[in-house]
């Protein structure tokens, strides 16, 4: 990855992790911090999995790397809420 593909996914990150906490049903008790962060790593991991799956080059929006990314942050954002709430009781 190169440090400008790097700043990319920091900041689609930040995006992909606020979209995907979104899509997550019901009130996470995360910081938006968390958010962020997890949005950066499915930034990242989504990615990946769209070069393997060989649909991260296309022309226009790349919509199914976008959902990849999103999917990751929704699940990551549910994973860590479920962990926190779960902690805190």
């Amino acid at each position: 990855m190169e440090v400008q593909g790097f700043f990319t996914a920091i900041i689609i990150g930040l995006i992909i992790g606020a979209l995907g906490r979104l899509v997550v049903p019901g009130k996470q008790k995360i910081s938006i911090l968390l958010t962020l962060a997890i949005g950066v790593v499915a930034a990242i991991l989504g990615t990946l999995v769209a070069a393997l799956l060989g649909v991260d080059k296309t022309a226009g929006i790349d919509w199914i790397e976008l959902f990849i990314q999103v999917a990751f942050a929704a699940i990551g954002v549910a994973l860590v809420a479920g962990t926190y709430g779960r902690r805190r009781h």
